[in-house]
């Protein structure tokens, strides 16, 4: 049987979910390779048929075709964990709403700036310039002064305070107070010619095991958790691995559904077509 090739990021949450299937300690579970990459390459990458199952944002969706799969577990989606933007200056809201404002953003297909998109449309901002940029050299630009404000993702949440900066706005806490929803961030997507129950058992499965022995995914995790600390680590999978985790559900379809159809209707993405939501 030829090897699955799976994508996903080096960050802590997606690590402890894949490690078992990865590391072969999954009995009958399909043979895989693994590709570390950023959400930013993932999302385009997939749109041009790269990978067989990969983690993308769901704002990439609607730039993907029936030739993919939505699965309901692996994924990242939950409360109190969106994107914060992020500011090096005085002002209230580190210049955002003003002519020329320069922002760094993690990918210009991720859900942290489809979630911006709408804030700043409900908010009335004025035109900006983006700019993307690797989300772990966000921070240190915008401390330099090489933009007004960024966008972040992942365990900068945690960390933005070591480099001198302040939260502008958080984002999954405005979109939560405006719908009610969990914030959709991350969606496991498998092309529609693979059995994706059977990957999506796999996932669960995976994610099982690590729970059940956390200790054997520890040191992997730490490899390449690009220098965080063992409580940042643990504070990532805290937040980001729960039960929509595993299964996605009917309130995280709802939210994903919600997220993307009202972003439809403003033309700020196409009409979905992805199987599966």
């Amino acid at each position: 049987m030829s090897k699955l090739h799976l994508a996903h990021s080096p960050c802590p949450n997606d690590t402890f979910i894949y490690h078992a299937w990865t590391a072969g300690l999954l009995d009958g579970a399909p043979p895989v390779r693994l590709t570390f990459a950023d959400i930013d390459v993932t999302n385009t990458a997939c749109a041009k048929g790269e990978f067989d199952v990969a983690k993308v944002s769901y704002a990439a969706l609607p730039y993907l075709g029936e030739e993919w799969r939505l699965l309901p577990a692996g994924g990242a989606l939950g409360r109190g964990c969106g994107p914060l933007v992020l500011a090096n200056g005085r002002s209230d809201r580190g210049g955002i709403g003003r002519g020329g404002t320069r922002i760094a953003v993690p990918s210009d297909r991720s859900t942290a700036f489809l979630l911006f998109k709408l804030w700043m449309d409900e908010m009335g901002g004025e035109d900006v310039t983006i700019e993307v940029v690797p989300f772990d050299q966000i921070m240190p630009a915008v401390r330099a002064g090489r933009f007004d404000a960024g966008l972040v993702i992942h365990e900068a949440r945690f960390t933005y305070r070591e480099y001198g900066l302040r939260s502008v706005v958080d984002l999954g806490e405005w979109w939560e107070g405006s719908t009610g929803a969990p914030i959709p961030l991350g969606a496991v997507i498998a092309k529609s010619e693979l059995d994706g129950e059977a990957i999506t058992e796999t996932i669960r499965a995976s994610l099982d095991h690590a729970r059940a022995h956390p200790e054997a995914s520890r040191a992997y995790i730490a490899e390449h958790a690009q220098e965080l600390s063992e409580e940042v680590c643990r504070r990532h999978i805290d937040l980001y691995v729960n039960e929509f985790s595993r299964e996605l559900g009917a309130e995280g379809r709802a939210a994903v559904e919600r997220l993307l159809s009202g972003a439809a209707a403003l033309g700020l993405v196409p009409e979905t077509r992805v199987r599966g939501l």
